[in-house]
């Protein structure tokens, strides 16, 4: 059992969040939110959080108040942020003010590329981080397979999965739940301090091959498609994305129509201690629900 009292997580407001929070408590773990809308408190206390604090990521005062009691601390920052060295470096700063000595970062798979800038600027936070004097652990997953969801409705109703990249462009992927399971032990087993490990569920799969396995787990046929970016740039505009997200975003299918997303499933297995969750089993549970 986690030698760890109290764990605090941020960014607890998204899936990835409530993901980490339910398989911490799943592990017995005594776990504090941090988030930034009061409406956000009670959902929170569902999923077992036992503390749960209200604060801005760029606040130091507030973060160092949540820290209070806590051993160690989960950092994850909201999707696409541009603010995401900012918050970084507020949050290790805080962290050696209160004493918390020790940190796992939620970072992204292949990070060290400048044509996503999501993804580089979460090497800039691997890197202060390296050098903040924290007891650091570095989590590097992939693109979920809980992407699919959104487009759900499309692919059961009109049986096409739409992309706006190439339908030849290998990605690997994983489940959200095997990432949490993996943040979980990270943070509740010693020895992790210093390591980098890359969360990673399959093989690189084209989108081919991901319609295929969803054709299998619905039992009717599934085609993949490829729209133009522009397509899903109209569409996001019209939601209210804002023009930092939409804008890296666009760049980011650019990067995959040309060279895919690629990883390594084995350290996830090891981690695990069992074979990563597969697109067709993560298939037949979404069928299933």
């Amino acid at each position: 059992m986690s030698p760890y009292i109290v764990i605090l997580v941020t960014g607890t407001a998204g899936k990835t969040g409530r993901a980490v929070v339910e398989a911490l408590a799943r592990c017995g773990a005594a776990v504090a939110a941090f988030v930034h809308r009061e409406a956000l408190v009670a959902p929170l206390k569902v999923f077992g959080v036992q503390r749960v604090h209200v604060g801005r990521l760029d606040d130091p005062s507030a973060l160092v108040a949540a820290m209070d009691g806590v051993a160690a601390i989960y950092h994850l920052a909201p999707n696409v942020s541009p603010d995401e060295f900012r918050f970084g470096s507020t949050v290790a700063a805080a962290a050696r003010q209160a004493g918390v000595a020790r940190l796992v970062f939620h970072s992204v798979l292949l990070p060290r590329i400048e044509a996503m800038p999501h993804h580089w600027e979460k090497a800039r936070v691997e890197d202060m981080l390296a050098a903040s004097g924290l007891q650091v652990t570095v989590l590097q997953p992939t693109a979920y397979m809980q992407n699919l969801q959104p487009a759900w409705p499309a692919i059961v109703k009109q049986g096409v999965y739409r992309v706006p990249y190439s339908v030849e462009a290998r990605i690997s992927l994983v489940d959200l739940d095997d990432v949490a399971a993996a943040a979980a032990k990270v943070l509740t087993d010693p020895g992790h301090e210093g390591a980098t490990y890359e969360l990673v569920g399959t093989k690189p799969l084209s989108q081919i091959e991901v319609a295929e396995t969803l054709s299998r787990a619905l039992g009717r046929p599934v085609r993949a498609e490829s729209e133009p970016v522009a397509a899903w740039e109209a569409r996001a505009r019209a939601t209210g994305m804002g023009d930092y997200q939409r804008d890296t975003l666009a760049k980011m299918f650019r990067y995959y129509d040309r060279h895919g997303l690629s990883g390594d499933p084995a350290m996830l297995r090891r981690l695990l201690g069992r074979e990563p969750t597969t697109l067709g089993e993560f298939s037949r549970r979404i069928v299933r629900a």
